[in-house]
């Protein structure tokens, strides 16, 4: 998934000055000299982002471990209600990701909703995506809006690891299921006299391809190896990464973040807690976590297991005029990609940033912000070299050319999913709400959002 940000300055050069939208009254076209492409489509409308939230992201089995995922998921959506001012009967339509579903709320975004204080009337529904399923959830809004179905949406996303569903086995549910269509007592004691100590095995989930059963650790080896990426070299971006979050967090950089008060927890959960700045000599030291002995991914160069939600506000421009709201960004262009799910698994990035460039008519060059998804750091590094391949190009993606890494310099400089954590399905959100910040504290103008996810989209 690829998706293009835009500086809100490009059309309402005083926005950063705290100026509202509605006392705005300059036409676009004074400033179209001034200014470069605004990304902007005849006849289409345009959609802004207003704000975003999320909530510290944890490592699972810590502080969030008692609740359940609309537990998190209704505070996103309460802390953008409350940072906003908004009025929750102006929202339209609300759409969630998640990718791990708590069975008791199947459909987490319409309970978190009515759990935030939201209006019944107001619809809402959960998509997943695996790790892109709130980007999923944001150009499904984006969409809608697009179509003048809503004005007015709210997009996010949550993740709950610390209590996965673990089913019975398929022995077991089929015996307990007969057990309840038994009519008599000796019907019942028959099926049970069936039961033995396999009946009771249970099914764990996994982080696994159902159509390759292949682990998504034993991918980012493989692709790890495959483009000459060395442990060494995973390590030393993993340690940028954790780094340059620990100065973001540091320097007060992370405002999507809003404190929570979680019920039976004595302090205020302030901070992300997985962002550790270690050594690479400590580093060095650890274990290959999937394909042993030889393998370079370890659990210090890999995103962790993470319990988090996040939720944007996102609206028409002609909305946010009408409302008060004053956006931090316009969305422009997004594209979804998808191929080969066991030896091109993580290699999302690569296929989609071109494709959403030449949409907009744009170089990799003129992007002045990139966030892309941390899954591994040889998943992320083996992208960079993708995206720096002619050969790359020629051969695979059928183009005449690289279309161009990103430096160094623009790309996850608040830190990333290896640092901050990676709650699979309130990512996204994060991604956007980094991209937008990112471009008013630097002064940019485009920003390029791009992640792979599971089954090789």
């Amino acid at each position: 998934m690829a998706m293009l940000v835009l500086s809100p300055s490009t059309f309402l050069p005083n926005i950063v000055k705290n100026v509202g939208l509605r006392t705005l009254a300059t036409s676009v076209p004074q400033f179209a000299e001034a200014k470069k492409a605004t990304l902007a489509k005849p006849g289409m409308k345009n959609i802004v982002l207003v704000d975003g939230v999320r909530t510290p992201f944890l490592m699972s089995g810590t502080q969030y471990q008692k609740l359940m995922p609309h537990d998190l998921a209704r505070q996103a959506l309460k802390g953008l209600a409350t940072k906003t001012g908004l009025d929750k009967s102006s929202v339209d339509y609300i759409s969630m990701g998640t990718v791990i579903q708590e069975v008791k709320t199947s459909n987490v975004a319409r309970e978190a909703a009515l759990g935030a204080g939201f209006s019944d009337k107001i619809p809402a529904h959960t998509v997943t995506m695996a790790c892109i399923s709130s980007n999923q959830a944001i150009s499904t809004c984006a969409g809608f809006m697009h179509a003048g179905v809503y004005d007015a949406c709210i997009a996010g996303g949550v993740e709950f690891m610390s209590d996965v569903p673990i089913r019975h086995s398929r022995k077991m549910r089929g015996l307990m299921l007969k057990l309840n269509r038994a009519k008599t007592a000796g019907a019942k004691l028959s099926l049970l006299s069936q039961l033995s100590m396999k009946h009771l095995i249970p099914e764990l989930p996994a982080v696994a391809e159902f159509s390759t059963n292949e682990t998504m650790g034993h991918s980012a080896d493989r692709l790890a190896a495959a483009f000459k990426i060395s442990r060494e070299e995973q390590d030393d971006y993993a340690l940028r990464s954790h780094t340059v979050a620990h100065k973001a967090q540091e320097d007060g950089n992370l405002t999507d973040l809003l404190p929570f008060k979680v019920p039976g927890v004595d302090q205020v959960v302030d901070k992300d807690n997985g962002i550790r700045v270690s050594t690479p000599e400590q580093m060095a030291k650890l274990k290959p976590a999937f394909v042993k002995p030889h393998g370079t991914i370890t659990a210090a160069n890999a995103s962790y297991l993470t319990d988090g939600a996040s939720a944007c506000l996102l609206c028409t421009e002609d909305k946010a005029k009408q409302m008060g709201w004053k956006p931090k960004a316009y969305l422009r262009d997004f594209t979804y990609v998808s191929q080969d799910p066991k030896d091109q698994l993580l290699l999302g990035p690569a296929y989609a940033t071109p494709k959403v460039l030449g949409m907009a008519g744009m170089k990799s060059s003129d992007v002045d912000v990139w966030e892309i998804h941390e899954a591994f750091a040889g998943q992320i590094l083996a992208n960079m070299k993708a995206m720096d391949s002619d050969w790359f190009a020629q051969n695979y993606q059928g183009l005449s050319e690289k279309v161009g890494a990103p430096p160094m310099e623009k790309l996850n400089t608040w830190g990333g999913s290896l640092s901050i954590g990676h709650p699979f399905g309130a990512t996204g959100v994060r991604l956007l709400m980094h991209a937008a910040h990112r471009l008013i504290k630097e002064d940019g103008q485009y920003a390029c959002i791009t992640a792979c996810a599971a089954g090789g989209q």
